[in-house]
């Protein structure tokens, strides 16, 4: 027994050691370094569309149509978001597992998209022929395929901060705004890639963007 004891502690640090993964800011509150833009327009900056104020806020212009992503991939994380609308509430939405440029549309990339959209925050869209194991609750042949939120709307009134916690683990994606479960998938293809943010014309705000290992 004496001679288990250390692989048995030895054991015992390293799940803890994954249990406690620390959670990493994905902006360093200085520039826009590990973030890259893909838009149509190649004349477009990211510097001249996300403006880091001395907060730490992001305030993005919302143009030219496109996203912005990491420059890192991710598997098995969760990824918290806090968004605010800066002037009249519009389109936006969160992507993970960005696994392609643009290709739907010649704009959106193989991903999936956690829709921040103004009373439609939380559904969940497989974009560019991404896949999921559930029912999508559009209409066949629908031009947007989605998978509506499951709960009753939790998105906060327009100014007010908005919280969404996106669990990515073993192929499902869980999605909680505003401490709501909204939607939840699983089985999803692809399962790893970069994290990002759409841009869909108007203008809105970012804080407190940390993603978490879950390390299994």
């Amino acid at each position: 027994m004496r001679r288990l004891l250390p692989s048995f502690f030895a054991l015992t640090l390293t799940v803890a050691a994954f249990a406690a993964a620390p959670a990493a800011d994905l902006f360093n509150g200085k520039d826009l370094t590990g973030w890259e833009l893909v838009a149509a327009d190649k004349t477009a900056a990211l510097a001249d569309i996300c403006t880091i104020k001395p907060d730490g806020v992001i305030a993005v212009s919302g143009r030219p149509t496109g996203f912005f992503q990491t420059t890192a991939s991710y598997t098995n994380y969760r990824i918290h978001v806090e968004w605010r609308w800066s002037g009249k509430p519009g389109n936006g939405g969160v992507l993970v597992h960005i696994a392609s440029g643009a290709i739907d549309r010649n704009t959106w990339p193989l991903s999936f998209q956690i829709q921040t959209k103004n009373k439609a925050v939380g559904d969940l869209l497989p974009m560019a022929g991404a896949k999921f194991a559930e029912t999508l609750t559009s209409a066949p042949n629908a031009a947007v395929a989605q998978r509506a939120h499951t709960a009753a709307d939790s998105e906060k009134p327009a100014g007010e901060w908005n919280a969404c916690d996106i669990v990515c683990n073993a192929g499902t994606i869980e999605v909680t705004v505003n401490g709501v479960l909204q939607n939840r998938v699983s089985q999803c293809a692809p399962a790893t890639g970069k994290v990002g943010f759409q841009l869909e014309g108007t203008p809105f705000e970012l804080r407190n963007v940390t993603l978490t290992p879950l390390g299994n």
